[in-house]
């Protein structure tokens, strides 16, 4: 079962560039079945409840996207995630893009 978030009443601003999502060698991770390069990129999300930081991973080209930026996201995915007694919960998007009409500060 695949969890998306609806981000349309949310405000999602870029909070550091994104960033080449590297395994435990250090080489850039690439999507299973495709090969496109995997990048990851921290936003902060804030809607009437308050504010949280989270990193959502994307596939293919690096994102054109930068801090300060508020963006659109493209069908962000949640998936909770348990091992080694850690746990927590991967972001995924299609696409992160600049908002209409926004720049960055």
């Amino acid at each position: 079962m695949k969890l998306y978030v609806d981000t349309k009443a949310k405000q999602v601003t870029v909070s550091k560039d994104p960033e080449p999502k590297n395994d435990q060698n250090g080489n850039q991770r690439v999507e299973k079945g495709t090969g496109r390069y995997m990048w990851s990129t921290q936003v902060f999300v804030l809607d009437e409840t308050g504010g949280e930081v989270i990193t959502i991973t994307t596939a293919g080209e690096k994102p054109g996207v930068m801090v300060g930026q508020l963006i659109e996201v493209e069908q962000l995915e949640a998936t909770p995630w348990a091992t080694n007694g850690r746990n927590g919960v991967a972001f995924r998007a299609i696409s992160l893009k600049p908002k209409a009409g926004s720049a960055a500060k």
